[in-house]
């Protein structure tokens, strides 16, 4: 029997529109399933067509969310156009005990909360190789405005502001988000492995 701390890993992924964040995180859940899995999030808005509750958010009222925020059972949480967003305490303990390592893909704010709140937690930032790719990148999706674009500019270069708050920054290159996703996937097991991460390895070690 391995005497290694088999507690899950809280993995807080963040990175700047247009860093491809999503694409890597899809990629990480495909490719090692039985490791990690999507923290969900809570919200007061209305389930659009098709999502469903449990699996897309977990669909709350303004009034139960306001409660958790009081109880303290929120790890993060922030209030859009009129609704609650955030991330249950509950759910993500409950899969980090089950030895899941459970990502949260959230802007730098609420991750710099949670890292306060639970000094574990690990930070990896996803960029793009650089500033021009960033730019090619959203101007390519053909979907925002030139304000649009020029606010998400903005935003990057305060999220990249806050680099070294986090642990670890990932370089996603175009057309390999496999590659990050491997990336991350080492860099968890490695930060498992740590002595820091496993205190009590040498009493159960001497128990077994």
């Amino acid at each position: 029997m391995s005497v290694q701390n088999n507690k899950g890993l809280l993995l807080v992924l963040s990175g700047p529109a247009g860093s491809g964040k999503g694409t890597v995180v899809k990629q990480i859940l495909d490719k090692y399933p039985e490791d990690f899995g999507l923290s969900v999030s809570a919200t007061t808005r209305a389930p659009r067509p098709g999502e469903e509750h449990g699996v897309h958010y977990y669909f709350i009222d303004k009034p139960a969310f306001e409660e958790r925020i009081e109880q303290g059972a929120m790890l993060e949480y922030a209030e859009y156009c009129g609704n609650y967003y955030g991330t249950p305490a509950d759910y993500v303990q409950k899969k980090l005990e089950e030895g899941k390592n459970v990502i949260l893909e959230i802007e730098v704010q609420g991750a710099l909360k949670i890292k306060e709140r639970l000094p574990d937690t690990l930070l990896v930032m996803i960029t793009p190789p650089d500033f021009s790719t960033l730019e090619k990148r959203l101007r390519g999706r053909g979907t925002n405005t030139e304000e649009d674009i020029r606010n998400r500019l903005a935003t990057s270069r305060w999220e990249l502001s806050n680099l070294e708050r986090y642990d670890y920054v990932v370089i996603n290159e175009d057309g390999k988000a496999g590659d990050a996703a491997d990336e991350i996937a080492a860099i968890v097991a490695s930060e498992k492995k740590k002595t820091c991460r496993n205190k009590d390895f040498a009493k159960i070690f001497f128990e077994n």
